[in-house]
C-alpha cells in the first residue's frame, strides 16, 4: 500500500508500506479521505512544533474516513463497505487517567501521526489501515469527507464541554482556521446568543460568518475593534483562543467579562501571560487538549444535520497530489480545510 510519509521540514514522499492483517476486535479499512490538520503542517513546515521533532520517517495524518474492508476475529457491528469515521484516539485503558476517566490524558496514549513519543507513532495517511473496532464510528450517510471532518469536530466539542454552562453566552473566538471556525459551530449548537470571531484573513473570516458568526473582525486591518469590547471590565463570557499567539490571548483576556472562561486551545508553544488581568477579573484559564467520547458525539450531530462541516472543504486532492494538499493548506488567504482522497 501507499503512505504519505514524513522525513524532515518539505521532505514528503509518497512511499510503500505492507499491508497489515486485523486481529481480534479490530478492522481493516480501506482510506476514503484524509484532513491535512495543522499539526501535520508543522512537521511538514518546519520539521515539528516546538520541543517536538522527527527523528524518525513518519506517516503522517489523524483526520481520516475509511471503508470497511475485513472483519476482525469476533468483531461485530460492522459489515463491509460501511463508511466510518475513524478516530486517531487510541489510550490504552489501564493508566491512572484512564481508570480516571481522562483517556485525553493517557499515559500510553498512540494517537495516529504524533512525534512526541519515539519511536513515533505512525499515522493513519495510508491506503489500508487496521484499526480498533471501538475507534470507529459509522458514517453512513455522511460523505467521506465529512466523515474525515469527525476529528477536529471532537476538538471543539470537548472545549465546549470544558467551558461549561454555553446557553446565552457571549462568546469571542480568536482565531478562524478549522478550528476557530468549528468552535463557532460548536458553540452555536451549545446555545450561545452572541459570537464575535477574529483573525487576519478576510477569507476564514468570511467562512466564519458563513459558520453563524454575528460578528467578525480583521484584526490586521482594524487593530483597535476589539476596544470596545473592554469598557466596563468586559463584555464576553467565553473565550476560544484558537491562535497560539500571545497577542490574540491579550486581546481576547482585555475583553472578557469578570469570572468569563478562557478556552486554550491553539498550541503555539508557551506564551506570557497577563496575570494581573486575570487575577483581578477572577478569570478562569482552561486548557483544552484532545478529546475522547466527543468522537463519537460529533458524528452523530453531523448524520442528524445538526452541524454542517461541508463549507469548510474548500480543496480535496488526489494522493498522487497529496504535496498539493499541505501546499495549499499552508495558504490561509485561499484554504480552510484541504483533504486527500484516497480511494472512492
Amino acid at each position: 500500500m501507499r503512505a504519505i510519509v514524513i522525513h524532515a521540514a518539505r521532505d514528503l514522499r509518497i512511499e510503500d508500506r505492507p499491508e497489515e492483517t486485523p486481529g481480534p476486535g479490530q478492522l481493516r479499512l480501506r482510506l476514503a479521505t484524509g484532513g491535512v490538520c495543522g499539526s501535520d503542517l508543522h512537521y511538514y513546515n518546519h520539521g515539528g512544533f516546538g520541543a517536538v521533532r522527527l527523528r524518525e520517517p513518519m506517516i503522517l495524518g489523524h483526520e481520516v474516513s475509511a471503508f470497511v474492508e475485513e472483519i476482525g476475529p469476533g468483531t461485530t457491528g460492522f459489515t463491509p463497505g460501511q463508511l466510518v469515521a475513524v478516530s486517531p484516539s487510541r489510550p490504552c485503558g489501564s493508566c491512572r487517567f484512564c481508570l480516571e476517566g481522562l483517556p485525553n490524558q493517557c499515559l500510553n496514549m498512540r494517537f495516529y501521526g504524533s512525534a512526541m513519543p519515539f519511536p513515533h507513532i505512525q499515522g493513519a495517511f495510508r491506503e489500508s489501515l487496521v484499526a480498533d473496532a471501538a475507534q470507529c464510528a459509522d458514517a453512513t450517510g455522511l460523505t467521506p469527507g465529512e466523515a474525515a471532518m469527525a476529528e477536529p469536530l471532537a476538538v471543539t466539542l470537548h472545549a465546549t464541554r470544558r467551558a461549561g454552562e454555553m446557553l446565552g453566552k457571549r462568546v469571542l473566538v480568536t482565531g478562524c482556521g478549522p478550528i476557530g471556525v468549528l468552535s463557532i459551530l460548536a458553540a452555536r449548537r451549545a446555545g450561545a446568543a452572541e459570537i464575535v470571531a477574529t483573525d487576519l484573513s478576510d477569507f476564514t473570516l468570511s467562512l466564519a460568518l458563513r459558520a453563524g458568526a454575528d460578528r467578525v473582525i480583521n484584526t490586521g486591518t482594524e487593530p483597535d475593534a476589539l476596544a470596545a469590547y473592554g469598557a466596563d471590565k468586559g463584555h464576553f463570557d467565553v473565550l476560544y483562543e484558537c491562535t497560539g499567539v500571545a497577542a490574540a490571548l491579550a486581546g481576547g483576556i482585555a475583553a472578557l467579562r469578570p469570572r468569563g472562561v478562557i478556552l486554550q486551545l491553539g498550541l503555539g508553544g508557551d506564551m506570557s501571560l497577563p496575570m494581573m488581568a486575570i487575577t483581578a477579573k477572577e478569570l478562569d484559564l482552561r486548557g483544552s487538549f484532545r478529546f475522547h467520547h466527543e468522537f463519537a458525539t460529533g458524528v452523530a450531530l453531523m448524520r442528524k444535520g445538526l452541524i454542517d462541516v461541508k463549507p469548510l472543504i474548500t480543496h480535496t486532492v488526489a494522493l498522487d497530489e497529496a504535496e498539493t494538499a499541505f501546499r495549499l493548506a499552508s495558504d490561509r488567504s485561499q484554504a480552510m480545510k484541504a483533504q486527500i482522497v484516497f480511494s472512492g
